[in-house]
Protein backbone atom coordinates (compact mmCIF):
# COMPACT_ATOMS: atom_id res chain seq x y z
CA UNK A 1 0.00 0.00 0.00
CA UNK A 2 2.56 1.98 1.18
CA UNK A 3 4.68 1.65 -2.30
CA UNK A 4 1.29 2.20 -4.28
CA UNK A 5 0.87 5.51 -3.11
CA UNK A 6 4.51 6.82 -3.36
CA UNK A 7 4.32 5.88 -6.82
CA UNK A 8 0.98 7.66 -7.19
CA UNK A 9 2.41 10.93 -5.99
CA UNK A 10 5.41 10.38 -7.68
CA UNK A 11 3.43 9.79 -11.08
CA UNK A 12 2.08 13.26 -10.20
CA UNK A 13 4.49 15.10 -9.48
CA UNK A 14 6.59 13.97 -12.78
CA UNK A 15 3.00 15.21 -14.66
CA UNK A 16 3.08 18.38 -12.81
CA UNK A 17 6.49 19.19 -13.13
CA UNK A 18 5.99 18.77 -16.93
CA UNK A 19 2.70 20.69 -17.30
CA UNK A 20 3.91 23.79 -15.34
CA UNK A 21 8.51 23.85 -16.06
CA UNK A 22 8.90 27.17 -18.43
CA UNK A 23 10.20 26.22 -21.79
CA UNK A 24 13.03 28.73 -20.50
CA UNK A 25 15.64 27.92 -18.32
CA UNK A 26 16.18 30.97 -16.73
CA UNK A 27 12.53 31.12 -15.70
CA UNK A 28 12.98 28.07 -13.45
CA UNK A 29 12.57 29.48 -10.17
CA UNK A 30 10.85 28.16 -6.86
CA UNK A 31 7.64 30.55 -7.52
CA UNK A 32 7.44 29.15 -10.72
CA UNK A 33 6.04 25.87 -9.68
CA UNK A 34 3.46 27.24 -7.77
CA UNK A 35 0.69 27.31 -9.88
CA UNK A 36 -2.17 24.73 -10.78
CA UNK A 37 -2.01 23.16 -14.27
CA UNK A 38 -5.73 23.77 -16.23
CA UNK A 39 -4.61 21.55 -18.47
CA UNK A 40 -4.08 18.89 -15.30
CA UNK A 41 -7.57 19.30 -14.20
CA UNK A 42 -9.14 18.67 -17.07
CA UNK A 43 -7.14 15.69 -18.03
CA UNK A 44 -8.16 14.43 -14.73
CA UNK A 45 -11.72 14.85 -14.67
CA UNK A 46 -11.89 13.55 -18.60
CA UNK A 47 -10.64 10.54 -17.19
CA UNK A 48 -12.56 9.77 -14.29
CA UNK A 49 -15.81 10.87 -16.28
CA UNK A 50 -14.65 8.16 -19.14
CA UNK A 51 -15.81 4.63 -19.17
CA UNK A 52 -13.86 2.31 -17.86
CA UNK A 53 -13.47 0.34 -21.18
CA UNK A 54 -12.33 3.77 -22.94
CA UNK A 55 -10.49 4.83 -19.74
CA UNK A 56 -6.89 2.69 -20.00
CA UNK A 57 -5.92 3.17 -23.78
CA UNK A 58 -7.06 6.91 -23.83
CA UNK A 59 -5.08 7.34 -20.63
CA UNK A 60 -1.79 5.47 -22.71
CA UNK A 61 -2.65 7.46 -25.30
CA UNK A 62 -2.83 10.69 -23.33
CA UNK A 63 0.27 9.41 -21.63
CA UNK A 64 2.15 8.83 -24.36
CA UNK A 65 1.46 12.48 -25.93
CA UNK A 66 2.40 13.65 -22.76
CA UNK A 67 5.87 12.41 -23.09
CA UNK A 68 6.19 13.79 -26.79
CA UNK A 69 5.42 17.18 -25.41
CA UNK A 70 7.97 16.48 -22.94
CA UNK A 71 10.84 15.43 -25.13
CA UNK A 72 9.73 19.16 -27.44
CA UNK A 73 9.69 20.92 -23.74
CA UNK A 74 13.84 19.86 -23.13
CA UNK A 75 14.15 21.04 -26.96
CA UNK A 76 12.92 24.08 -26.13
CA UNK A 77 14.94 24.44 -23.44
CA UNK A 78 18.16 23.72 -25.51
CA UNK A 79 17.37 25.69 -28.08
CA UNK A 80 16.38 28.89 -25.92
CA UNK A 81 19.71 28.32 -24.54
CA UNK A 82 22.08 28.20 -27.51
CA UNK A 83 19.69 29.90 -30.20
CA UNK A 84 17.38 32.25 -28.01
CA UNK A 85 14.14 30.59 -29.38
CA UNK A 86 12.11 27.47 -29.18
CA UNK A 87 12.33 24.16 -31.18
CA UNK A 88 10.85 24.14 -34.52
CA UNK A 89 9.18 21.05 -35.17
CA UNK A 90 8.89 21.14 -39.11
CA UNK A 91 12.24 23.38 -39.99
CA UNK A 92 15.14 22.80 -37.43
CA UNK A 93 15.23 18.88 -37.87
CA UNK A 94 17.81 19.12 -40.35
CA UNK A 95 19.60 20.57 -37.54
CA UNK A 96 20.43 17.08 -35.60
CA UNK A 97 22.34 16.26 -38.50
CA UNK A 98 25.35 18.50 -38.23
CA UNK A 99 25.39 18.30 -34.04
CA UNK A 100 25.73 14.68 -35.25
CA UNK A 101 29.00 15.17 -37.32
CA UNK A 102 30.50 17.93 -34.68
CA UNK A 103 30.28 14.61 -32.04
CA UNK A 104 31.42 12.32 -34.93
CA UNK A 105 34.31 14.87 -35.88
CA UNK A 106 35.48 15.79 -32.33
CA UNK A 107 35.43 12.50 -30.33
CA UNK A 108 35.02 9.53 -33.17
CA UNK A 109 32.55 7.47 -34.78
CA UNK A 110 31.85 5.44 -31.24
CA UNK A 111 31.04 8.58 -29.81
CA UNK A 112 28.45 9.68 -32.26
CA UNK A 113 26.81 6.46 -32.48
CA UNK A 114 26.89 5.84 -28.77
CA UNK A 115 25.26 9.66 -28.41
CA UNK A 116 22.52 9.06 -31.15
CA UNK A 117 21.80 5.68 -29.40
CA UNK A 118 21.71 7.88 -25.75
CA UNK A 119 18.80 10.13 -27.31
CA UNK A 120 17.04 7.18 -28.39
CA UNK A 121 17.15 5.92 -25.48
CA UNK A 122 16.40 9.28 -24.00
CA UNK A 123 12.91 9.70 -25.89
CA UNK A 124 11.74 6.31 -25.49
CA UNK A 125 12.36 6.48 -21.75
CA UNK A 126 10.22 9.68 -20.84
CA UNK A 127 7.29 8.55 -23.39
CA UNK A 128 7.26 5.27 -21.09
CA UNK A 129 7.68 7.39 -17.84
CA UNK A 130 4.81 9.91 -19.03
CA UNK A 131 3.09 6.82 -20.28
CA UNK A 132 2.93 5.23 -17.08
CA UNK A 133 2.35 8.13 -15.08
CA UNK A 134 -0.71 9.05 -16.61
CA UNK A 135 -2.00 5.95 -16.44
CA UNK A 136 -1.20 5.36 -12.83
CA UNK A 137 -2.72 8.26 -11.98
CA UNK A 138 -5.79 7.47 -14.32
CA UNK A 139 -5.92 4.40 -12.13
CA UNK A 140 -6.15 6.12 -8.82
CA UNK A 141 -8.39 8.36 -9.67
CA UNK A 142 -10.74 6.50 -11.01
CA UNK A 143 -10.44 4.14 -8.51
CA UNK A 144 -12.56 6.56 -5.77
CA UNK A 145 -14.50 8.93 -8.20
CA UNK A 146 -16.34 11.26 -5.79
CA UNK A 147 -13.51 12.15 -4.38
CA UNK A 148 -11.26 12.93 -7.51
CA UNK A 149 -14.47 14.94 -8.62
CA UNK A 150 -14.81 16.89 -5.75
CA UNK A 151 -11.29 17.59 -5.15
CA UNK A 152 -11.25 18.76 -9.15
CA UNK A 153 -14.11 21.41 -8.74
CA UNK A 154 -12.89 22.30 -5.54
CA UNK A 155 -9.10 23.58 -6.99
CA UNK A 156 -10.85 25.08 -9.81
CA UNK A 157 -13.05 27.25 -7.53
CA UNK A 158 -10.11 28.02 -5.29
CA UNK A 159 -7.98 28.82 -9.07
CA UNK A 160 -10.82 31.30 -9.56
CA UNK A 161 -11.64 33.13 -6.06
CA UNK A 162 -7.88 33.30 -5.19
CA UNK A 163 -7.01 35.07 -8.56
CA UNK A 164 -5.01 38.31 -7.70
CA UNK A 165 -3.80 40.41 -10.86
CA UNK A 166 -0.06 39.97 -10.67
CA UNK A 167 0.20 37.05 -8.86
CA UNK A 168 -0.86 33.75 -11.30
CA UNK A 169 -2.81 30.86 -9.17
CA UNK A 170 -2.98 28.72 -12.08
CA UNK A 171 -0.83 28.24 -15.34
CA UNK A 172 -2.09 27.20 -19.01
CA UNK A 173 1.86 27.20 -20.10
CA UNK A 174 1.47 23.41 -21.87
CA UNK A 175 -1.52 24.31 -23.87
CA UNK A 176 0.12 28.06 -24.57
CA UNK A 177 3.24 26.02 -25.65
CA UNK A 178 0.82 23.90 -27.73
CA UNK A 179 -0.50 26.61 -29.48
CA UNK A 180 2.86 28.66 -30.23
CA UNK A 181 4.23 25.14 -31.87
CA UNK A 182 0.97 24.47 -34.08
CA UNK A 183 1.64 28.31 -35.34
CA UNK A 184 5.13 27.57 -36.18
CA UNK A 185 4.29 24.32 -37.65
CA UNK A 186 2.17 26.19 -39.89
CA UNK A 187 4.60 29.31 -41.13
CA UNK A 188 7.19 26.53 -41.44
CA UNK A 189 5.33 24.53 -44.05
CA UNK A 190 4.50 27.65 -46.19
CA UNK A 191 7.96 28.87 -45.22
CA UNK A 192 9.40 27.17 -48.71
CA UNK A 193 7.12 29.12 -50.70
CA UNK A 194 8.38 31.73 -48.92
CA UNK A 195 11.59 32.16 -49.53
CA UNK A 196 10.89 30.92 -52.92
CA UNK A 197 9.11 34.17 -53.66
CA UNK A 198 11.86 36.27 -51.99
CA UNK A 199 14.95 34.66 -53.58
CA UNK A 200 13.27 35.36 -57.29
CA UNK A 201 14.20 38.98 -56.93
CA UNK A 202 18.19 39.46 -57.40
CA UNK A 203 18.31 42.62 -58.53
CA UNK A 204 21.91 42.60 -59.31
CA UNK A 205 22.56 39.25 -61.58
CA UNK A 206 23.83 40.39 -64.79
CA UNK A 207 24.28 44.38 -63.89
CA UNK A 208 27.14 45.95 -65.89
CA UNK A 209 30.02 47.35 -64.39
CA UNK A 210 29.65 45.11 -60.97
CA UNK A 211 31.90 46.47 -58.22
CA UNK A 212 33.96 48.37 -61.10
CA UNK A 213 35.22 51.25 -58.41
CA UNK A 214 36.93 48.10 -55.91
CA UNK A 215 38.77 47.31 -59.48
CA UNK A 216 42.56 47.05 -58.17
CA UNK A 217 41.74 46.43 -54.42
CA UNK A 218 41.49 43.49 -52.95
CA UNK A 219 38.71 42.81 -50.73
CA UNK A 220 38.57 40.90 -47.66
CA UNK A 221 35.39 39.84 -45.69
CA UNK A 222 36.29 38.32 -42.23
CA UNK A 223 33.52 37.21 -40.12
CA UNK A 224 34.70 36.97 -36.14
CA UNK A 225 32.87 34.22 -34.72
CA UNK A 226 30.01 35.20 -31.74
CA UNK A 227 31.02 38.89 -32.21
CA UNK A 228 28.03 40.00 -30.60
CA UNK A 229 26.81 43.88 -29.96
CA UNK A 230 26.67 42.37 -26.14
CA UNK A 231 30.78 41.90 -25.96
CA UNK A 232 31.27 45.90 -27.06
CA UNK A 233 30.31 47.09 -23.06
CA UNK A 234 32.79 44.35 -21.76
CA UNK A 235 36.18 46.01 -20.76
CA UNK A 236 38.29 44.01 -22.37
CA UNK A 237 37.06 43.99 -25.54
CA UNK A 238 35.56 48.13 -25.03
CA UNK A 239 39.51 48.05 -24.42
CA UNK A 240 40.78 46.56 -27.42
CA UNK A 241 38.63 48.29 -29.77
CA UNK A 242 39.75 51.77 -28.02
CA UNK A 243 43.05 50.49 -28.76
CA UNK A 244 43.08 49.31 -32.13
CA UNK A 245 41.16 52.43 -33.35
CA UNK A 246 44.07 54.64 -32.41
CA UNK A 247 46.88 51.72 -33.80
CA UNK A 248 44.80 52.13 -37.28
CA UNK A 249 44.21 55.57 -37.20
CA UNK A 250 48.06 55.92 -36.61
CA UNK A 251 48.82 53.67 -39.98
CA UNK A 252 47.04 55.51 -41.87
CA UNK A 253 43.65 54.07 -41.79
CA UNK A 254 39.72 55.28 -41.22
CA UNK A 255 36.85 52.95 -40.59
CA UNK A 256 32.80 52.89 -40.52
CA UNK A 257 30.96 50.79 -38.61
CA UNK A 258 27.32 50.12 -37.82
CA UNK A 259 25.04 47.19 -36.43
CA UNK A 260 23.47 44.05 -39.09
CA UNK A 261 20.84 41.91 -37.07
CA UNK A 262 21.68 38.72 -37.43
CA UNK A 263 19.43 35.70 -38.96
CA UNK A 264 20.66 33.54 -36.00
CA UNK A 265 22.17 33.79 -32.23
CA UNK A 266 24.29 31.55 -30.25
CA UNK A 267 25.12 29.36 -33.18
CA UNK A 268 24.09 28.75 -36.30
CA UNK A 269 27.71 30.74 -37.98
CA UNK A 270 27.04 29.12 -41.49
CA UNK A 271 23.40 30.25 -41.70
CA UNK A 272 24.62 33.97 -40.77
CA UNK A 273 27.48 34.08 -43.29
CA UNK A 274 24.58 32.94 -46.38
CA UNK A 275 22.98 35.31 -45.63
CA UNK A 276 25.25 38.53 -45.93
CA UNK A 277 27.20 36.74 -48.82
CA UNK A 278 23.47 35.98 -50.71
CA UNK A 279 21.57 38.88 -49.62
CA UNK A 280 18.58 36.54 -48.59
CA UNK A 281 17.28 36.06 -45.06
CA UNK A 282 18.59 32.70 -43.99
CA UNK A 283 17.00 31.72 -40.49
CA UNK A 284 16.83 27.87 -40.64
CA UNK A 285 18.08 24.64 -42.41
CA UNK A 286 15.77 24.46 -44.89
CA UNK A 287 16.57 27.92 -46.23
CA UNK A 288 20.11 26.98 -46.23
CA UNK A 289 19.51 23.97 -48.39
CA UNK A 290 17.62 25.76 -51.21
CA UNK A 291 19.75 28.42 -51.05
CA UNK A 292 22.83 26.83 -51.70
CA UNK A 293 20.79 24.83 -54.49
CA UNK A 294 19.89 27.53 -56.31
CA UNK A 295 22.02 29.84 -58.72
CA UNK A 296 22.08 33.20 -56.64
CA UNK A 297 24.23 35.60 -57.06
CA UNK A 298 26.50 35.78 -54.03
CA UNK A 299 29.13 38.37 -53.27
CA UNK A 300 31.98 36.01 -53.80
CA UNK A 301 31.00 34.99 -57.18
CA UNK A 302 30.04 38.85 -58.15
CA UNK A 303 33.78 39.80 -57.48
CA UNK A 304 34.37 36.37 -59.60
CA UNK A 305 32.73 37.39 -62.54
CA UNK A 306 33.79 40.93 -62.38
CA UNK A 307 37.81 39.11 -62.40
CA UNK A 308 38.27 39.13 -59.03
CA UNK A 309 40.05 36.16 -57.90
CA UNK A 310 37.22 34.31 -55.32
CA UNK A 311 38.55 32.37 -52.14
CA UNK A 312 36.93 30.87 -49.39
CA UNK A 313 39.56 30.39 -46.22
CA UNK A 314 37.20 27.96 -43.81
CA UNK A 315 39.19 26.62 -40.84
CA UNK A 316 36.04 25.12 -39.13
CA UNK A 317 35.83 22.94 -42.40
CA UNK A 318 37.00 19.76 -41.71
CA UNK A 319 35.24 17.26 -43.70
CA UNK A 320 34.04 17.30 -47.50
CA UNK A 321 32.28 21.01 -48.60
CA UNK A 322 29.71 20.36 -51.03
CA UNK A 323 28.13 23.84 -50.60
CA UNK A 324 31.14 25.68 -51.51
CA UNK A 325 30.72 25.03 -55.05
CA UNK A 326 27.62 27.38 -54.39
CA UNK A 327 30.16 30.17 -53.61
CA UNK A 328 31.79 30.29 -56.45
CA UNK A 329 34.85 30.41 -55.22
CA UNK A 330 37.89 30.20 -57.21
CA UNK A 331 40.05 27.78 -54.74
CA UNK A 332 39.20 26.87 -51.11
CA UNK A 333 41.88 26.48 -48.42
CA UNK A 334 39.68 24.48 -45.04
CA UNK A 335 41.48 23.44 -42.29
CA UNK A 336 43.53 20.73 -43.68
CA UNK A 337 44.86 23.42 -46.47
CA UNK A 338 46.21 26.08 -43.60
CA UNK A 339 48.97 24.20 -43.19
CA UNK A 340 49.03 24.09 -39.53
CA UNK A 341 50.31 21.85 -36.91
CA UNK A 342 50.30 22.98 -33.57
CA UNK A 343 47.49 22.16 -30.86
CA UNK A 344 44.00 22.83 -30.91
CA UNK A 345 42.82 25.59 -28.63
CA UNK A 346 39.03 24.41 -27.71
CA UNK A 347 36.02 24.58 -30.77
CA UNK A 348 38.95 26.48 -33.50
CA UNK A 349 41.10 24.33 -35.66
CA UNK A 350 43.51 26.72 -35.99
CA UNK A 351 44.34 30.00 -34.09
CA UNK A 352 43.04 33.21 -35.83
CA UNK A 353 45.82 34.73 -36.49
CA UNK A 354 47.43 31.88 -37.78
CA UNK A 355 44.58 31.80 -40.30
CA UNK A 356 45.02 35.60 -41.48
CA UNK A 357 48.98 34.14 -41.80
CA UNK A 358 48.10 31.37 -44.26
CA UNK A 359 45.76 33.31 -45.84
CA UNK A 360 48.75 35.93 -46.58
CA UNK A 361 51.05 33.34 -47.25
CA UNK A 362 49.14 30.98 -49.85
CA UNK A 363 47.07 33.95 -51.24
CA UNK A 364 48.29 37.54 -51.03
CA UNK A 365 51.93 37.08 -50.47
CA UNK A 366 51.98 35.70 -54.00
CA UNK A 367 51.85 37.81 -57.75
CA UNK A 368 47.86 37.65 -58.38
CA UNK A 369 45.35 40.09 -59.69
CA UNK A 370 42.82 41.43 -57.52
CA UNK A 371 41.80 38.97 -54.63
CA UNK A 372 38.22 38.42 -52.66
CA UNK A 373 38.03 36.50 -49.62
CA UNK A 374 35.71 35.41 -47.37
CA UNK A 375 37.27 34.30 -43.87
CA UNK A 376 35.07 32.91 -40.89
CA UNK A 377 37.38 33.10 -37.96
CA UNK A 378 36.91 30.95 -34.93
CA UNK A 379 39.06 31.26 -32.05
CA UNK A 380 36.23 33.11 -30.22
CA UNK A 381 33.86 29.97 -30.22
CA UNK A 382 32.84 28.33 -27.77
CA UNK A 383 34.04 27.09 -25.07
CA UNK A 384 36.30 30.22 -25.37
CA UNK A 385 38.69 28.58 -23.23
CA UNK A 386 41.90 28.11 -23.87
CA UNK A 387 42.66 30.88 -25.71
CA UNK A 388 46.28 31.11 -27.81
CA UNK A 389 48.43 34.38 -26.94
CA UNK A 390 49.45 36.46 -29.79
CA UNK A 391 52.72 35.93 -31.37
CA UNK A 392 55.08 38.27 -33.61
CA UNK A 393 53.58 37.13 -37.28
CA UNK A 394 57.05 35.76 -38.30
CA UNK A 395 57.26 33.70 -35.68
CA UNK A 396 54.30 31.57 -36.54
CA UNK A 397 56.18 29.41 -39.15
CA UNK A 398 53.53 25.88 -39.08
CA UNK A 399 52.06 26.42 -35.72
CA UNK A 400 54.62 24.11 -33.44
CA UNK A 401 55.46 27.49 -31.43
CA UNK A 402 51.54 27.15 -30.14
CA UNK A 403 52.70 23.93 -28.72
CA UNK A 404 54.02 25.58 -25.58
CA UNK A 405 50.32 26.97 -24.57
CA UNK A 406 48.18 25.47 -22.87
CA UNK A 407 45.21 23.86 -25.41
CA UNK A 408 42.45 21.76 -24.98
CA UNK A 409 39.54 20.26 -27.25
CA UNK A 410 36.80 20.81 -24.91
CA UNK A 411 33.10 20.61 -26.53
CA UNK A 412 31.18 23.88 -27.09
CA UNK A 413 28.98 22.93 -24.85
CA UNK A 414 31.57 22.29 -21.37
CA UNK A 415 30.71 26.03 -20.48
CA UNK A 416 27.60 24.85 -19.38
CA UNK A 417 29.14 23.33 -16.62
CA UNK A 418 31.40 26.49 -15.59
CA UNK A 419 30.91 29.24 -13.53
CA UNK A 420 28.73 31.78 -15.78
CA UNK A 421 31.04 34.75 -14.87
CA UNK A 422 34.25 32.89 -15.37
CA UNK A 423 32.49 32.14 -19.25
CA UNK A 424 31.74 35.53 -20.08
CA UNK A 425 35.67 36.82 -18.44
CA UNK A 426 36.88 33.76 -20.95
CA UNK A 427 34.06 34.86 -23.99
CA UNK A 428 35.98 38.83 -23.27
CA UNK A 429 39.34 37.02 -23.92
CA UNK A 430 38.35 35.26 -26.85
CA UNK A 431 37.02 37.92 -28.80
CA UNK A 432 39.98 40.21 -27.81
CA UNK A 433 42.24 37.92 -29.33
CA UNK A 434 40.18 37.39 -32.76
CA UNK A 435 40.14 41.66 -32.99
CA UNK A 436 43.71 41.90 -32.11
CA UNK A 437 44.23 39.08 -34.71
CA UNK A 438 42.78 41.54 -37.29
CA UNK A 439 44.26 44.59 -36.10
CA UNK A 440 47.56 43.25 -36.32
CA UNK A 441 46.84 41.73 -39.57
CA UNK A 442 46.11 45.08 -40.96
CA UNK A 443 49.07 46.89 -39.38
CA UNK A 444 51.29 44.21 -40.45
CA UNK A 445 50.20 43.39 -44.00
CA UNK A 446 47.43 46.25 -45.20
CA UNK A 447 48.41 48.79 -48.12
CA UNK A 448 46.37 50.85 -50.00
CA UNK A 449 45.02 48.14 -52.20
CA UNK A 450 43.41 46.81 -49.07
CA UNK A 451 39.83 46.93 -48.10
CA UNK A 452 38.99 44.96 -44.99
CA UNK A 453 35.47 44.07 -43.51
CA UNK A 454 34.92 42.67 -40.20
CA UNK A 455 31.70 41.74 -38.40
CA UNK A 456 30.76 39.24 -36.08
CA UNK A 457 28.16 36.40 -37.48
CA UNK A 458 25.90 36.61 -34.18
CA UNK A 459 25.43 37.02 -30.69
CA UNK A 460 27.17 34.32 -28.19
CA UNK A 461 24.94 32.17 -25.88
CA UNK A 462 22.26 33.48 -23.79
CA UNK A 463 24.48 32.75 -20.61
CA UNK A 464 26.71 35.58 -21.80
CA UNK A 465 24.58 37.76 -22.86
CA UNK A 466 21.58 37.70 -20.92
CA UNK A 467 17.82 37.63 -21.40
CA UNK A 468 16.47 40.08 -23.79
CA UNK A 469 19.46 40.07 -26.06
CA UNK A 470 19.29 41.78 -29.04
CA UNK A 471 20.52 39.94 -32.26
CA UNK A 472 23.19 42.82 -33.40
CA UNK A 473 26.44 42.42 -34.40
CA UNK A 474 28.89 44.94 -35.20
CA UNK A 475 30.19 45.65 -38.56
CA UNK A 476 33.17 47.65 -39.48
CA UNK A 477 34.83 48.84 -42.87
CA UNK A 478 38.51 49.27 -43.05
CA UNK A 479 40.30 50.79 -45.78
CA UNK A 480 43.53 53.36 -46.15
CA UNK A 481 42.17 54.32 -49.55
CA UNK A 482 39.79 57.51 -48.68
CA UNK A 483 38.07 56.45 -51.91
CA UNK A 484 36.69 53.89 -50.77
CA UNK A 485 35.01 55.28 -47.68
CA UNK A 486 33.51 57.89 -48.93
CA UNK A 487 31.97 55.64 -51.02
CA UNK A 488 29.85 53.86 -48.27
CA UNK A 489 29.49 57.51 -46.73
CA UNK A 490 25.57 57.35 -47.71
CA UNK A 491 25.17 54.97 -45.05
CA UNK A 492 25.43 57.10 -42.04
CA UNK A 493 27.68 54.53 -40.10
CA UNK A 494 29.79 55.91 -37.34
CA UNK A 495 33.32 56.61 -37.37
CA UNK A 496 36.20 54.23 -36.17
CA UNK A 497 36.00 49.90 -35.02
CA UNK A 498 33.18 50.65 -32.60
CA UNK A 499 30.08 51.82 -33.95
CA UNK A 500 28.23 53.72 -31.28
CA UNK A 501 24.54 52.80 -29.03
CA UNK A 502 22.39 54.89 -31.85
CA UNK A 503 24.57 54.10 -35.15
CA UNK A 504 22.31 52.50 -37.85
CA UNK A 505 21.16 48.94 -37.54
CA UNK A 506 20.02 46.91 -40.45
CA UNK A 507 19.28 43.55 -41.74
CA UNK A 508 21.98 41.10 -42.43
CA UNK A 509 20.62 40.25 -45.35
CA UNK A 510 20.25 44.18 -46.98
CA UNK A 511 24.22 44.55 -47.00
CA UNK A 512 24.55 42.61 -50.35
CA UNK A 513 22.61 44.97 -52.50
CA UNK A 514 24.18 47.70 -50.30
CA UNK A 515 27.68 47.08 -51.19
CA UNK A 516 26.81 46.28 -54.31
CA UNK A 517 25.27 49.33 -55.08
CA UNK A 518 28.31 51.60 -53.63
CA UNK A 519 30.48 50.27 -55.56
CA UNK A 520 29.01 49.57 -59.48
CA UNK A 521 27.41 51.85 -61.47
CA UNK A 522 23.57 52.73 -61.01
CA UNK A 523 21.27 50.51 -61.87
CA UNK A 524 19.06 51.49 -65.06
Amino acid sequence: MVLRRTVTVLAGLFVLFVLIAPSDLEKFSFEAFLRVPLEGLIGVMALVLLPDRLRRPVAVAGGVALGLFTVVKIMDIGFDMVLYRPFDLVLDWPLLAPAVDFVDVTFGRLASVLAVGLAVALVAGVVWLAALSVLRLSSAASARRPVAVRAVALVAVACVSLAVPGVPVYSDAAATSLVDHARRVQAGLHDQEVFAAEASVDAYRGHPGLLSSLQGKDVVFTFVESYGRSALDMPGVAAKLADGNARLQAAGYAAKSAYLTSPTAGGGSWMAQATLLSGLWIDNQQRYRNLVASDRLTLPRAFREASWRSVGVVPGITQAWPEGDFFHYDEIYAAQDLGYKGPRFGYATTPDQFTLESFQRNVRSKQHGPVMAAIPLVSSHAPWSPTPDSVRWEELGDGSIYSTMPASNDPPESIFGRDPAAVRADYAHSVSYSLESVISYLETYGDENLVFVFLGDHQPAQMVTGEAASRDVPITVVARDPAVLQRVEGWGWDDGIRPGTSAPVSRMSDFRDQFLSAFSPPRP
